[in-house]
């Protein structure tokens, strides 16, 4: 009898794996994480893994890297990555991290079964990684302010400055929290670098102690650390949180963006307290701030970030495509493979909607107007129309349009948050709506407890 180990954090979905594989005679292994899956590979040796590519506790790119790794401790097994996304760059991705094949969701017992018969059984395994832990960085700002959010950098893809980016600005993804004693930085686009100039201006020479939290090392979202000041003194504490890629760790890639011939300054020779971290975990502490992360669907290894406050909660979700619009288009498999699609797109944004419910604060992707979304399907960014549909479904508070395009003029913008303010109109709801600017801050209202 062969053994199949499927890795997912998706419990239906394994239940329903499950049933297929036992119907045919296949033993049964399962898992809910990475870690877990690669220490099940190491200790029963399967004939063949299927593995979800975003899993909490080492994605499913990772488990692939780990196991192809691991020869002389895993007799080889088919892989057979499964994914949400439909991004080509994923499966290529996937194939080169060591999966033998690629499946997107929602796919048949038939597609699956094809899969496994078809391929020789090869093998798995390596020793878990233990998460590693690092204390709190302390804060270097009162606890007892109320949380606030600052746009450093609003724009997606590249830097765009110019007479017709000043009114809501063209620096690259970067949004400061000061939140319960501690200074979070939303990713290090190009944004980051007026921040880390105003941070050492504000703190004249005392130390700065900051968590950055990069969402995913496409290039606008880490460009500018090669800028920040506060790296540069010894007497700082800069703290790096993230999650590796698609193919290469968190740290190698930051590293290897400062190396020569790109940048005259390597990482190493940075004279602050850098301290780089790869999360396992969805859910984690920044001191009193708690921190939840949900993968989300843009190519690679991206992730939103929820910080619960004690003024409520900020999500940032900076790349992201909501799915029932990306699988409307319809596929060459008909009529029914379509419906299953949807459904599955409808429950997939539906996390979402959970993730985000109830915020006092959304700073979401949304690059695209209606017209220019058509066009753009698949590309992984969000529809304004979309966008304002999932923060009125979730009651969010404040809804902030992020990510512009770099080719929106000020004008464009403007006109895509009157656009979103007509639709929240129309529905008669309280939603308020604005265009992500450099410069604004929003402060959180301090929670009134319940008489």
């Amino acid at each position: 009898m062969r053994t199949v180990l499927v890795i997912d954090d998706d419990a239906e979905f394994r239940k329903l794996a499950r049933r297929w594989l036992l119907g045919q005679g296949y033993r049964v292994l399962e898992a809910a994480d990475g870690e877990g899956g690669v220490a099940q590979a190491l200790e029963n040796q399967p004939d063949a893994i299927i593995c979800d590519l975003l899993l909490p506790r080492s994605n499913g790119f990772q488990v692939c890297r780990t196991i192809r790794s691991q020869r002389s401790k895993i007799r080889q097994p088919l892989i057979i990555a499964t994914t949400s996304s439909s991004y080509a760059t994923d499966k290529q991705n996937a194939i080169e991290s060591g999966a033998d094949g690629c499946l997107v969701k929602p796919f048949t017992q038939e597609e699956l079964l094809k899969l496994l018969e078809s391929s020789g059984f090869l093998q798995n395994a390596t020793t878990p990684r233990k998460p590693s832990k690092s204390p709190p960085i302390p804060g270097a700002v009162p606890s007892d302010r109320p949380p606030f959010l600052r746009f450093w950098g609003v724009r997606g893809s590249i830097p765009t400055p110019g007479p017709a980016t000043v009114q809501y600005g063209g620096n690259t993804s970067c949004i400061e929290v000061r939140a319960d004693g501690e200074i979070i930085v939303l990713d290090a686009g190009s944004g980051i670098r007026p921040l880390g100039l105003a941070l050492s201006k504000e703190f004249k020479g005392l130390p700065i102690h900051v968590t950055v939290l990069i969402s995913h090392t496409h290039w606008d979202h880490i460009q500018g650390f090669p800028f920040f000041i506060p790296a540069y003194d010894p007497q700082n504490k800069v703290r790096i949180l993230g999650y590796e890629g698609a193919r290469k760790e968190l740290q190698a890639t930051l590293t290897n963006q400062m190396e020569s011939p790109y940048f005259p300054i390597s990482m190493r020779q940075m004279p602050g307290h850098i301290d780089i971290k790869e999360l396992k975990e969805l859910e984690f502490s920044i001191g009193k701030v708690r921190v939840q992360a949900a993968f989300l669907n843009h190519p690679g290894v991206c992730v939103g970030y929820r910080l619960y406050t004690s003024a409520g909660s900020i999500v940032y979700m900076p790349d992201h495509e909501p799915f029932q619009r990306m699988r409307a288009a319809p596929v060459a498999n008909g009529p029914a493979e379509r419906q299953e699609a949807l459904k599955y797109a409808s429950e997939q944004d539906q996390k979402m909607i959970q993730f985000i419910q109830d915020a006092e604060a959304l700073i979401i992707d949304s690059q695209y107007d209606d017209e220019e979304y058509r066009t753009h399907v698949g590309w992984g960014h969000g529809c304004v129309d979309d966008v304002v549909t999932l923060a009125l479904f979730a009651k969010v508070k404040q809804l902030f349009l992020f990510h512009h395009d770099p080719d929106h003029t000020d004008a464009q913008i403007t006109k895509m948050q009157e656009w979103a303010r007509e639709i929240v109109q129309y529905h008669g709801e309280a939603l308020k709506v604005d265009a992500a600017r450099e410069g604004v801050q929003h402060v959180l209202a301090p929670l009134v407890a319940p008489a």
